[in-house]
Parts: structure tokens; sequence; C-alpha cells
């Protein structure tokens, strides 16, 4: 334990120093308050994940997560829906199926065989995506650096997965793979939004895209069996209210704070939350018992530095939904 914390603690003052001047300037205590709760938020959000599976299926905990962060954005959404052109709402309803909906229970489904921890750190694989969507699918070229990070990121994936207290398992390949896809999706919506999007407010489409979405999550929600269960059971009221926490903090209103730092601060500073959310996530995995290792941890870093080289001299930045 004593190596992890060190190890975690030279992390994150690495991270710090990668800061560049525009980033070490800014010294609005603002600023620097939404950071930290940005990624303690986000951080935490795999943590929630496990614990409202304590009392409900993943596909309860997703669904629940989709329809609080839908509720909570409703009134942005009311306004918000007159002024998006009825030709591109069905690429706003895809943007919060690719960016929130189908996420949400592909994390919660892996995360029924992985660590809370693990599933953080993978999620820091969704810069990559971006590239590797936009080169794929969108015509974005590819710099130098952007391929040098991509292999370095691939690698340090495998080794976490050899690295696993249960490698050989191979229903652990299967739950892996979910969190891939999900951090693909993710890749390939920011692609998607940034193309087809981006002369709309990016808080209006999430917030309709939120709307809309919440519609499929009830059903699921419905189908699951969720309503004909005692909706006053201490357990379950329990792991309800860890679920729509989820929504209302880890995707409603991270949302809104992202794009209120990324105003007030630039996209350099709101960027580097990327390298802590996975430090929070591991935080929280050690609080909770789950086993991480210092080979866990150097899995992490090499994922990070593969982000970091990927993402250099790269200017734009787009949020993550967890």
């Amino acid at each position: 334990m004593i190596e992890v914390k060190n190890i975690l603690e030279l992390f994150i003052i690495r991270s710090t120093l990668q800061l560049n001047r525009q980033t070490l300037n800014n010294n609005n205590p603002v600023n620097w308050l939404l950071f930290v709760l940005l990624s303690f938020i986000w951080g935490s959000s795999f943590i929630l994940m496990k614990e409202g599976m304590m009392g409900l299926t993943a596909f309860q905990v997703a669904s629940i997560r989709i329809i609080s962060a839908g509720i909570v954005l409703l009134p942005v959404a009311v306004t918000s829906i007159r002024l998006i052109p009825r030709k591109q709402m069905f690429t706003v309803f895809l943007s919060g199926a690719f960016g929130s909906l189908l996420p949400a229970y592909l994390f919660c489904v892996a995360e029924q065989k992985l660590d809370s921890a693990l599933a953080g750190v993978l999620n820091s694989l969704t810069p990559i995506f971006v590239i590797l969507a936009g080169a794929m699918f969108f015509q974005a070229r590819i710099a130098p650096n952007k391929v040098i990070g991509i292999f370095i990121a691939l690698f340090g994936s495998v080794l976490l997965f050899f690295f696993q207290p249960s490698f050989g398992d191979n229903s652990n390949i299967i739950h892996i793979s979910y969190i891939i896809l999900a951090t693909a999706l993710y890749g390939y919506n920011v692609n998607m939004v940034h193309k087809h999007l981006k002369h709309i407010p990016s808080i209006r489409i999430a917030a309709v895209a939120l709307l809309l979405n919440a519609i499929p999550a009830f059903v699921v929600l419905f189908i699951s069996g969720y309503f004909s269960q005692d909706l006053f059971d201490k357990t379950l009221l329990m792991a309800t209210g860890f679920s729509a926490i989820l929504g209302v903090f880890g995707t409603a209103l991270a949302t809104i704070l992202f794009y209120m730092l990324l105003k007030r601060a630039g996209s350099i500073f709101a960027s580097m939350v990327t390298y802590l959310i996975p430090v929070v996530a591991i935080l929280w995995g050690i609080l909770r018992g789950e086993e991480v290792g210092w080979k866990q941890v150097l899995g992490m870093a090499v994922i990070l530095l593969g982000v970091y080289i990927a993402n250099k001299k790269s200017r734009a930045v787009h949020a993550p939904d967890l």
C-alpha cells in the first residue's frame, strides 16, 4: 500500500508539472475549485456504479443514471429543443446514445466483473479513440506524435490486462472489451458532434440528447422489473440513491461544470482533468478494498503517458460522459 501511495503521489506531481505556462499562471481560485470538483465527480463515478449494483442490476443502475440526468437538465432541454433544427434532431439523439446511453450500460455491465479502479483507468483511453475515430471515419489526419501516443496507450492497456489478479479468467476479456467499446463510442461521438453539430452550443446538445435518451432508458428500467420490486426496501432505496447521484452529479452537473471550466480557463487547463480522473478512481478502489498494486499503477501510468503524447499538440477538448 505504501508503494502504491508513493507512486500515486509521484504521478500527481508529474501531471502537475506537465502544465504549461498558461495553466500555471491561472491563479483564479474559482477555476481551481471547478477543476478539483470536476476531477472528483468524474473519478467517483466508477465507485458509484459499484455501489448502485449492490441492490440493482447493471441495466437498472444505468437506466436510472440517464433518467436522472435527463430530469436535471429538463429546463435547459425544454428551452433548447425548439432551437435545434428538426433535420438534426436524430443526430442529437445519436449523440446521446453514443455518448451517454450505451456507454452507461456497457460500463455497468463491465463492472459486474471488473474493479471500479480498472474501469476508471481504461476510461482514459477515450482521447485515443477520438483520434482513431477521426482518422477512420471523418478523414482527420494523424500526426506522428498521435500515432506514437496511440501505440503507447494500447500497450498500457495490454499491460493492465495481464497485470490483473484474475488474469486467465476469460470473462474478464469480455468485460474489458465492454469498456473499450464504450470509449470507442465516446471517440466516435466527439467527432460526430464536431462535424455535424458544432454550430449548436454544447450544453444544448447535452440537455436535449439526455432528455431524448431518457425515454429508451425508462423503457429498459420498466422491462427490467424495477417497478415490480418493493420500492421501499432499504437496500433498493440506497442503490437507487447511488444511481440517481451518479446521474445528477456524474452526468448532468459534471457536463455543466466542464463547459464552465472550458469557457473560464481554456482547453489546456480543462484537459488536465483527463489525468486526474484515473487517480481518483484508483484511490476510491483502494478505500473500497479493491486489489491495486504497483503493476496496475504502472499500466495506468503507461496509458496516461500515451494519452499525453497523443494530445500534446491538440487544442480541442471535449467532455467525456461517466
